[in-house]
């Protein structure tokens, strides 16, 4: 299987958007909370409070996992500043398409950043049409990936 094959699938499991658990740590203190990402340019986007706990984490600590439904992604966060900053606004659209209630709810403009996410690592568990188990370990720096049939 290609690295591009095996992005795809976690693409399709995916989808433009989920809810994920994020996890971060500081000073050996983890946390995991939900988040409403959305996906494009090969990365993940969501947008949080300036002010938050689990923000000011990732200003001292930018590295963070996320996980759902058998993907798990370990990345590289980056603060892209106020979400209605953004170049062509993508975000915002895309989170107003996709989570119109959330976006109804929670949008503050002066205290709401954009959170990119880079993914560097990424293990999926998934089957194939038999019902055999496997998992795929993609290295985003190498573009290279490993499939590993589990018993």
């Amino acid at each position: 299987m290609t690295f591009e094959e095996a992005k795809k699938i976690m693409d399709q499991k995916l989808g433009a958007y989920k809810i994920m658990a994020l996890a971060s740590c500081v000073h050996d203190y983890p946390m995991v909370r939900n988040v409403s990402c959305i996906f494009y340019n090969d990365k993940i986007y969501f947008k949080t409070d300036k002010n938050f706990r689990k923000t000011q984490q990732l200003f001292e600590n930018n590295r963070v996992a996320m996980c759902f439904n058998g993907v798990q992604v370990e990345g590289i966060a980056k603060n892209k500043g106020l979400v209605i900053e953004e170049e062509g606004r993508v975000f915002e659209k895309k989170y107003k398409e996709y989570l119109w209630q959330s976006y109804n709810a929670y949008s503050h403009v002066d205290s709401e950043i954009l959170i990119e996410v880079t993914p560097k690592f990424v293990e999926i568990w998934d089957e194939d049409e038999n019902r055999n188990a496997f998992q795929l370990f993609l290295d985003f720096d190498k573009e290279e990936v490993e499939y590993k049939p589990y018993d």
